[in-house]
């Protein structure tokens, strides 16, 4: 578990895990770009942020560039979702970080209701288990989550979906 410049840092700190052994893949097949991306340093990056605990244990706190900076402060995704996955109206959630001309990102919240539910409701309930700043500045309903065909979320595309000017997300 390392920071950004590949330093080891010591349980309790969040960080990146990386990897590297003779039969790990040296490069991703015919894209170069993304090869050097994914081994700077001379070692694979897992792009999962993670923390350790005293015993050595590593927990997934989310992957990094699905983490959110809003105000300078990174906000795991995970954990907002997990908030409003206890709403009995929420059947899927999705956290992403959508452009804002103060707060660099603005946390906006993409969930498939099972029930009819307000968007004043879940930021209302958000509330109630999550620090201020990690609180959905908007909600976007959405009929399903865009997946791949293996079933993994494409949070890439609900970011150029709803990603509009600040204003268009209602901050």
């Amino acid at each position: 578990m390392v920071d950004a410049e590949l330093n080891d840092l010591p349980p309790g700190e969040l960080g990146e895990v990386v990897y590297r052994s003779p039969q790990l893949c040296t490069g991703y097949w015919g894209k170069p770009e993304e090869s050097v991306e994914a081994f700077a340093g001379g070692w694979f990056h897992s792009g999962d942020l993670v923390r350790q605990d005293e015993e050595g244990y590593l927990f997934v706190v989310d992957r990094i560039k699905d983490v959110v900076n809003t105000g300078g402060v990174l906000v795991a995704s995970r954990e907002m979702e997990d908030a409003l996955y206890a709403h009995p109206a929420v059947a899927e959630v999705a956290v992403v970080g959508l452009p804002h001309e103060r707060c660099i990102e603005a946390i906006a919240a993409v969930v498939v209701a099972k029930e009819t539910v307000e968007e004043a409701e879940l930021i209302e309930f958000a509330k109630k288990s999550l620090a201020a700043h990690k609180v959905p500045k908007s909600v976007h309903f959405v009929g399903e989550l865009p997946k791949n065909a293996s079933g993994k979320l494409l949070k890439r595309e609900l970011r150029q979906q709803f990603g509009g000017s600040a204003s268009a997300i209602g901050v």
